[in-house]
């Protein structure tokens, strides 16, 4: 079970990877879940308007960040201020973690946490060339994250979790990292109806963020467990066209959907 796990992980690394290298975009948490697409810079920008970015985001961050990945928009939701550490699960080529640093200023500070070496990099050298100072990329796996205990006020992460072959391991961490206050904002896709199975084994849909989607209610309990209060999940207004935008012939709407997740980690007493 664990090579298989171990098989499955480098799996999505290296299709991630190949989004990087070969200069693809828009893959499967976004317009295409074969993960080849060639679309252009305009679809892109459509991809990231469906799932809730507004142009002036789009347009205001180093292009190269933004490859039309993902199933909602967090920092919609995340209610960031000035000052405020965020942490990124997944940050990809980093445009969720350019959009942050804007809304915690220059007090804040914001870190990504990426598996797939390739991805670190772009982000590093955006950063790098865009001069940003208060952004940091880190290589690693969000099962077992390179952060310090209670150092981080806001978690986000844009449809990432669902990749994760350990669920209950990542909201441990996640709890681990968040100051008591804390609080977690991220949109990821969930199952609303039991997957068929030959969509679980499928090593292309568990990269393309369907074949690993945990059912809400056990998403729910899962992050009760770890220690997480005044849960709330609800599905995007959109789901159904985000998610058949994906794999238009499977129907996969109607098991999957593109949900608003958001946690608290109570103060203590």
């Amino acid at each position: 079970m664990a090579k298989d796990k171990e098989k499955i992980r480098a799996f999505i690394r290296n299709n991630y990877a190949d989004i990087v290298l070969k200069g693809r975009s828009g893959s499967c948490c976004g317009t295409g879940c074969t993960c080849s697409s060639d679309d252009s810079t305009q679809d892109i920008k459509e991809v990231s308007v469906r799932i809730g970015y507004s142009e002036d985001e789009i347009t205001n961050v180093p292009s190269e960040a933004n490859m039309g990945l993902g199933c909602g928009n967090p920092l919609a939701i995340a209610g960031l201020k000035e000052g405020e550490v965020v942490l990124d699960l997944g940050s990809g080529g980093g445009f969720d973690c350019f959009l942050a640093r804007e809304q915690v200023g220059e007090t804040g500070y914001v870190i990504g946490v990426d598996m797939t070496p390739e991805m670190v990099n772009l982000a590093r050298k955006s950063a790098e060339k865009a001069g940003y100072p208060n952004v940091e990329f880190r290589l690693g796996e969000i099962e077992h994250l390179p952060v310090a205990d209670e150092s981080v006020d806001v978690i986000i992460s844009n449809c990432v979790i669902n990749l994760s072959l350990d669920k209950e391991q990542v909201f441990r961490e996640t709890f681990r990292v968040l100051k008591p206050g804390g609080r977690l904002s991220i949109s990821d896709v969930v199952a609303t109806a039991p997957l068929p199975e030959d969509v679980k084994q499928d090593s292309n849909l568990i990269s393309c963020c369907i074949g690993g989607a945990e059912y809400a209610e056990d998403l729910k309990v899962i992050m009760q467990n770890a220690g997480f209060t005044e849960i709330r999940m609800v599905p995007k207004d959109n789901s159904r066209e985000i998610i058949k935008s994906w794999v238009p012939d499977r129907n996969i709407e109607d098991f999957i959907a593109s949900y608003i997740v958001e946690a608290l980690k109570a103060t203590r007493d």
